[in-house]
C-alpha cells in the first residue's frame, strides 16, 4: 500500500486537495488556490480550525501563502516559504501577495504610528518579517522606512530583501539567546528548537525544512559524533540542537524554556533519561 503524502506538507481532505495532489490523493475536488498576504505580526498555522487546538508552526508579517479554503472565519492555507500546511484566521489574511522590498533583520521591532521612536508603537515585528518600504524619513539622526499604510520601521533594524544578515547563521541564532520557548513558536517572541534552525538559516539565505524529523531526515549530511564543529546538528527523537563550538549547543528547550546555552555532553546526559540518546548529527 503506497503512503499518503506528508499532510504537513501537503494540502489534502476527503472534500479538497491542492491541484498538485491530482492523482496522488483522492478527494472530491481539486483547487489551485489563490494567493495571500499575512497581515498581523505573527500568526498561529493549527493542525484544524479551533482556537483550542495547539499551534503547528507560524506564518509572519508579510509572508505569502496560498488559500485553498475558507470557511466560518478560518483559512486552510499553504505557506509560500516552507509549504506547511494548516489553518489560520481569515482576520490574519489580506489577499493577494506583494513585492516585499525588506525584512526585519533583529529579533524584535516595533512599527510606530509615525517616523519618531516617541510616536506610539503600532505594533511589534519579529525577524524576517517581509516588509514593503515606500519611503524614508529622518528623525534627529535616525532613519526610519515608510511602510504601506503609513507605519515606520527603523531603518537600522531592516535589511534588503535578499541580503544576508550574516554569512554565519550560528550568529544569527545566538541572537535568540534567552527568547522564551514556544511549541510551535517562530518567532523572535517565543520559538521552537527546529525553528530555530529554520529561521537563523532563512537570515543568511539559507533553506531549512520546519520540523526536526525533517531536517534529520534529508538536511545537509550525516557525520559522526567525533567530526562535531561549529554549525552542525544534534538530533534527539523530536528535538534538535546547534553546535556553537565542539562542546558547546545552542537550541530552544523545554527545561531551561528558552532559548539556551549548554555544554553538548551535560545535555546528552539530561536528556537521556527522558528521550534516549542523540538519533543522528548532521552537517547542513
Amino acid at each position: 500500500m503506497t503512503a499518503l503524502p506528508d499532510r504537513r506538507l501537503n494540502a489534502y481532505r476527503p472534500d479538497l486537495a491542492e491541484e498538485a495532489l491530482r492523482g496522488t490523493v483522492d478527494a472530491a475536488r481539486y483547487v489551485s488556490g489563490t494567493p495571500a498576504t499575512v497581515s498581523e505580526p505573527v500568526v498561529p498555522l493549527r493542525p484544524r480550525p479551533d482556537e483550542a487546538a495547539g499551534i503547528d508552526t507560524q506564518v509572519l508579517f508579510g509572508e505569502s501563502v496560498t488559500v485553498l479554503d475558507r470557511t466560518d472565519g478560518w483559512a486552510w492555507v499553504k505557506s509560500a516559504f516552507d509549504g506547511y500546511v494548516g489553518y489560520v484566521r481569515e482576520t490574519a489574511l489580506a489577499s493577494g501577495t506583494g513585492a516585499p522590498t525588506h525584512v526585519v533583520a533583529v529579533p524584535r521591532t516595533f512599527a510606530y504610528t509615525g517616523a519618531d521612536l516617541r510616536t506610539p508603537a503600532a505594533f511589534a515585528l519579529s525577524i524576517g518579517s517581509r516588509l514593503t518600504v515606500v519611503g524614508e524619513s529622518e528623525t534627529r539622526g535616525t532613519r526610519y522606512l515608510t511602510l504601506e499604510g503609513g507605519r515606520s520601521v527603523v531603518a537600522g533594524h531592516c535589511l534588503p530583501a535578499g541580503a544576508p544578515a550574516s554569512e554565519d547563521y550560528v550568529s544569527v541564532a545566538t541572537r535568540f539567546i534567552e527568547t522564551p520557548y514556544l511549541w510551535g513558536g517562530r518567532s523572535g517572541f517565543g520559538i521552537d528548537c527546529s525553528a530555530l534552525v529554520q529561521l537563523s538559516m532563512m537570515m543568511t539565505g539559507r533553506t531549512a525544512p520546519r520540523d526536526s524529523d525533517m531536517q534529520a531526515a534529508g538536511l545537509g549530511t550525516p557525520i559522526e559524533r567525533g567530526e562535531l564543529h561549529r554549525g552542525d546538528l544534534v538530533f534527539w527523537k523530536g528535538h534538535v540542537a546547534i553546535m556553537e563550538d565542539e562542546a558547546t549547543i545552542v537550541h530552544a528547550n523545554g527545561h531551561t524554556m528558552s532559548v539556551a546555552r549548554e555544554n553538548l555532553d551535560a545535555a546528552i546526559a539530561r536528556i537521556g533519561w527522558l528521550y534516549e540518546q542523540p538519533t543522528g548529527y548532521r552537517r547542513p
